[in-house]
């Protein structure tokens, strides 16, 4: 599954600044059962909004994860709050069907 969010960054910051955090923070939460990967897209024309995905083996082990406090993981989120918005967009299935160009293979 996937759970993906926007992030919009403040005025006097930069998504760099916020880069740097999602690294660290994802380091740490990429160490738990389920954990697939995250990843940080710019927005095309608008180097401030970002999409932020993060994808894991189950919604349950997401939330196994969200339910075990990690005061370094909060503390690195919390660092970053005063200059992002951070709006979630949803929680995605694994898609049931991929359609790819013939002789090419999924990612």
């Amino acid at each position: 599954m996937k759970f993906i969010f926007e992030v919009r960054i403040k005025d006097g910051h930069t998504a760099e600044e916020y880069a740097d955090a999602w690294v660290r923070a994802s380091e740490l939460i990429q160490q738990a059962p389920g954990a697939r990967g995250t990843e940080l897209h710019r927005k095309i024309g608008d180097p401030n909004t970002l999409i932020a995905i993060a994808s894991w083996e189950s919604k349950a082990q997401r939330d196994a994860m969200e339910g075990q406090h990690n005061p370094e993981i909060a503390e690195i989120i919390r660092s970053a709050a005063p200059f992002v918005d951070i709006t979630p967009v949803g929680e995605f299935e694994d898609p049931e069907w991929v359609v790819m160009p013939p002789g090419r293979k999924e990612d």
